[in-house]
């Protein structure tokens, strides 16, 4: 059945949600419009962007505001890190009223790019105050792991206690992801899955319970097979369902069911 044939089903659970894009960037000024209407025309319900400043939490707030399909996170990624205010804590904590705000992300550490161990410890002290801000406001997070396993479970087992979220981009061990399992938190995979060299993903997501997986396309980076190389969009997301379905040998129908419901557990606003 095509993704086409889902979205005339009926119901919100026969939907897809991409959970992680970042349709704010200007790569997509000029087709905005028309990029969603791919998406829904693919069968999506909502698509999640993710802020990652700031800057773009703000226009990524005024996104959701003007689109019925678009909902929201906000906050500042570990590439973005530099020391936080109370005034952007402030900021941030208004955002988080707005009914189309469902998450403080996209937060976490990223030491791929980052060798300085004072700009580090910089990514470690935001992070950290951005979960116990999501813990105030009683929001669920999305975290960024780039090379960064050991510190960002350990700073989540310490410090995100009552803090549910997503490790977005899944890149860690299969004995990482059930540490995070432990803690009730989902998985995102994304277009890597669909790479040939995705490594020990494909596994990982054949061995994890579907109930704990969310597919997400970080758009416009990463495009899955068969469109790698070109921009990426939530309507691909159907491509990252689509393998994750194949991997597991279960029909396209439940994957795209248990991942949307899976997505509206973690995100209650959805």
């Amino acid at each position: 059945m095509s993704n086409m044939a889902i979205a005339k089903e009926g119901g919100f659970s026969a939907l897809l949600v991409d959970t992680h894009a970042h349709i704010d960037t200007d790569r997509f000024d000029e087709d905005r419009d028309e990029m969603l209407a791919r998406a829904k025309e693919a069968g999506l319900a909502a698509i999640i962007n993710m802020g990652d400043s700031l800057e773009s939490s703000a226009r990524s707030v005024a996104m959701a505001g003007k689109y019925d399909m678009v909902y929201t996170g906000v906050g500042i990624h570990p590439e973005e890190a530099r020391p936080m205010t109370q005034g952007d804590d402030d900021l941030l904590a208004a955002w988080a009223q707005e009914a189309k705000v469902v998450a403080i992300g996209e937060i976490g550490l990223d030491y791929y790019w980052v060798k300085d161990e004072e700009q580090r410890q910089l990514q470690r002290e935001i992070f950290i105050r951005q979960l116990d801000l999501a813990r105030q406001l009683h929001l669920p997070v999305c975290v960024h792991d780039r090379e960064a396993h050991g510190d960002t479970l350990a700073i989540l087992k310490k410090e995100a206690r009552d803090v549910r979220g997503v490790m977005h981009c899944y890149s860690g061990s299969l004995e990482m992801a059930r540490e995070l399992m432990k803690l009730d938190w989902f998985i995102g995979v994304d277009g890597p899955l669909t790479f040939k060299n995705a490594a020990k993903l494909p596994e990982i997501v054949q061995r994890l319970p579907l109930e704990r997986i969310l597919v997400e396309t970080d758009c416009p980076y990463m495009a899955p097979v068969p469109v790698r190389g070109k921009r990426n969009e939530p309507a691909y997301v159907y491509h990252v369902a689509a393998k994750l379905a194949e991997l597991r040998q279960v029909s396209f129908e439940q994957v795209a069911r248990q991942t949307t419901s899976n997505a509206q557990e973690l995100y209650g606003k959805l």
